[in-house]
């Protein structure tokens, strides 16, 4: 019964059941009813403003990539399905229920015993402990395993988001709330690239931060317009008309200038229970600032994330192919050709420097191509085990923009035994350590 209960829930997905949790906190933390509730509902506006843009910019982009993929020939066995069907896949997974509870304890715990500052509220996204470890159970036989890798996972969202929350809240503006989404610990291997990055000259100018470059560029630094162009080219370079080109920039565009727009709803909303909750928090653990973790669209309102993403396609496209040619990866990225993922963590690491975060971009898409490809087998396993996709004789799935690719693919084959995998962990291990220390510094800097 219970079961039931919490699948319908968590079927109505983020726009309803996040809403419904944050009232609830809101309550908690004794927020007015009046205040919690239209706080909840903007909360639920916000998420469902932002899935109507994305699939519209999705809309507009994804054909593009489709022409540009019949344009250059590419074929490949293992097709991109997408964050959604996967979703709908790891929920199907007999253990799914018990990562549930497990990620709650985890955080209460290690709130209680002063091992972390922040209250991960994303409890949506609990899907992502399920993927991976789903991911794991299926390299190494072992349900245990991937129960394991499920709590590292969920530990390190809950280290990775307190020391990113004063980076996040300078990139947005929003206090008292981080980003606890797993895409952030990808961030741990792009620091020490961005570091490098600061001792190369030309590189290392803060010139090409967005609120420099639109000082230089003028009427191009428009949301507006860098959609426009950014769009026409695309299009173009799929070989569609000027008319269709034209629909497409003008598309991008929108989806540009509206983004900001709805991202100050998830201002308006987080605001009133933030502050209610740092005041509880305040009055339960003195002396400490208690942070509420949330899903990234809050900082959707970035403009770096959706040029970078967009200008990637060709690129992404285009190493989908080089590696395929060379066996490193058989994936046709399709539905998350948009690769928010990538773009998101380089945001929080370069403080938003369009060229560095289209570098790391660049860097790491083959790692997302090479992760997706060596997890299709288990994923479309999975699936057909489910019975959530039917999936043609001879064709994969997989997930392109998975996230986390190099500590799920660690993780996955460390605890199988594999020596890579158990390096890939330990140095981990030490980017984290590095990364907290980074952290801490560009902390002290804005202070």
């Amino acid at each position: 019964m219970f079961n039931d209960i919490l699948q319908y829930i968590l079927g109505l997905g983020a726009a309803i059941f996040l809403p419904v949790i944050m009232i609830i906190i809101g309550l908690i933390v004794k927020l007015k009813l009046k205040k919690a509730v239209i706080a909840g509902l903007t909360l639920g506006v916000a998420f469902t403003g932002m899935s109507v843009i994305l699939d519209f910019m999705f809309g507009a982009i994804s054909p593009v990539a489709t022409q540009f993929v019949e344009n250059t020939g590419i074929a490949l066995n293992v097709i991109d399905v997408g964050w959604s069907p996967m979703a709908a896949i790891a929920w199907a997974w007999p253990y799914a229920l018990l990562v549930f509870p497990l990620q709650i304890i985890i955080n209460l715990v290690m709130l209680g015993f002063n091992w972390t500052n922040v209250l991960n509220v994303d409890l949506w996204n609990v899907w992502g402990k399920i993927f991976t470890a789903t991911m794991v159970s299926a390299f190494t036989n072992n349900i245990y395993l991937g129960f394991l890798a499920a709590t590292v996972q969920v530990v390190l969202e809950l280290v990775v988001g307190g020391a990113s929350q004063k980076q996040i809240q300078k990139e947005t503006g929003i206090p008292g709330v981080t980003c606890t989404h797993y895409m952030l610990l990808q961030a741990l291997w792009m620091n020490p690239i961005n570091k490098l990055m600061d001792k190369i000259p030309g590189l290392n100018s803060k010139s090409f931060e967005t609120d420099k470059i639109k000082e230089k560029l003028g009427i191009f630094s428009e949301n507006s317009v860098m959609g426009f162009i950014v769009g026409l080219l695309l299009s173009l370079l799929a070989g569609n008309s000027v008319g269709s080109s034209l629909q497409v920039a003008i598309k991008v565009a929108t989806a540009l200038v509206l983004f900001p727009m709805v991202a100050k709803l998830f201002m308006q909303a987080l605001a009133p229970i933030a502050d209610a909750a740092g005041t509880f928090m305040k009055s339960k653990f003195k002396d400490r600032e208690i942070y509420i973790g949330l899903d990234w669209p809050f900082m959707a309102g970035r403009s770096e994330i959706w040029i970078v993403s967009i200008i990637l396609v060709p690129v992404e496209l285009a190493l989908a192919f080089l590696m395929a040619k060379f066996g490193f990866s058989n994936v046709l990225p399709l539905a998350g050709i948009v690769n928010i993922i990538v773009a998101v963590p380089a945001l929080v690491v370069t403080n938003g420097n369009l060229i560095r975060m289209f570098i790391l971009g660049v860097i790491f898409t083959p790692i997302y191509l090479f992760v997706s490809s060596a997890f299709a087998p288990a994923a479309t396993a999975l699936a057909q085990a489910v019975g959530t996709i039917t999936i043609p004789a001879g064709q994969m799935i997989t997930y392109f923009g998975v996230e986390a690719p190099l500590f799920r693919y660690f993780i996955s084959t460390g605890l199988s035994g594999n020596v890579i995998g158990i390096v890939g962990l330990i140095v981990m291990a030490g980017l984290l350590a590095y990364y907290i220390k980074t952290m801490k510094k560009k902390d002290s800097e804005t202070e």
